[in-house]
């Protein structure tokens, strides 16, 4: 196994890599991270180049480039958090280039869906710098990839408060906005078209899965696979306040399910109209209503 590892090594060191850094991303995390990966790849020889930026758009012009110049690419390696994984689907899947997603961000929720640990990060670069890249499904929004959580909703209108909020930093910022948001949230009224079946319902929360969780974790679609060619499709009807404190936690297991109220669909193709506004991956798509659809084998990566 060791000598069919530095085979591969050797046979890709003539490739130019890409690493694409967010350093700001986990309170400062990513640019640790993008050191210990950057040195990995010097260690064994690997050429790469690093791309990074102050904006997401200029990241993304500049992965878009260096795609273009460098069709042979053997991968793209992320270093930051989902938002960072999210734009460079953007660039990846339409150049049909493989990507890795290192885990440095506050959610790592992708990372979470591929299977890998958020700590042991050689242990992950070794696999995607001697083995070879597999399918994943990837779900598209109003032409936008996405790898994780399309949602819309509470969660959605927690996403809305946290973004404004300047302290405090990190997951707590996420708790503070529920805090914030929950006593004067409504349920919002929402038309939701299935494969087979069309639902009109008051909802708190709606998650369509192509990954089983988001926020850090939250098992939102606990069932969710990337390989079957299908959304989990999560509906929260309305419950009390207390009822929904009482249930919050449970989502960290992915035992929510099992509550009353919570029900769970499976389909290729979403589209959800409503009032209420979508996010996915923890990035703002837009009001609705969304079309979306799970798409077999969209992005190649390396996956447990």
């Amino acid at each position: 196994m060791i000598s069919a590892g530095i085979e591969r090594i050797q046979i890709v060191s003539d490739c130019l890599w890409a690493i694409v850094i967010n350093p700001t991303s986990g309170r400062g995390k990513g640019a640790e991270v993008g050191k210990t990966v950057a040195g990995y790849f010097s260690k064994h020889d690997l050429k790469y180049q690093i791309i990074s930026g102050t904006s997401a758009a200029s990241v993304l012009k500049d992965l878009r480039l260096f795609l273009s110049n460098h069709r042979q690419c053997p991968g793209v390696i992320s270093v930051g958090g989902d938002g960072l994984a999210h734009l460079i689907l953007q660039a990846v899947v339409p150049s049909k280039i493989p990507f890795a997603v290192i885990p440095a961000g506050t959610g790592n929720d992708f990372v979470r869906a591929l299977k890998w640990s958020l700590d042991d990060i050689e242990t992950q670069l070794d696999f995607v710098t001697t083995q070879d890249p597999t399918a994943i499904d990837l779900g598209l929004v109003d032409g936008e990839w996405f790898g994780a959580v399309l949602s819309s909703g509470f969660d959605s209108t927690v996403n809305e408060r946290a973004n404004k909020l300047k302290w405090p930093k990190g997951p707590a910022k996420y708790n503070v906005a529920i805090a914030l948001e929950l006593p004067t949230f409504k349920p919002s009224e929402f038309t939701i078209e299935l494969d087979d079946r069309t639902i009109e319902t008051q909802a708190m929360l709606i998650a369509v899965g192509n990954g089983s969780s988001y926020g850090g974790g939250m098992q939102v679609c606990p069932q969710a696979s990337l390989t079957d060619g299908l959304f989990d499709v999560m509906i929260l009807s309305p419950i009390s306040k207390l009822e929904f404190i009482k249930v919050f936690p449970t989502v960290y297991s992915g035992t929510h399910i099992k509550h009353p109220e919570v029900s769970i669909y499976r389909s290729k193709k979403v589209r959800i109209h409503s009032t209420a506004i979508a996010y996915a991956d923890g990035e703002r798509i837009g009001a609705l209503p969304v079309s979306a659809e799970c798409v077999p084998s969209a992005g190649l990566t390396w996956r447990r």
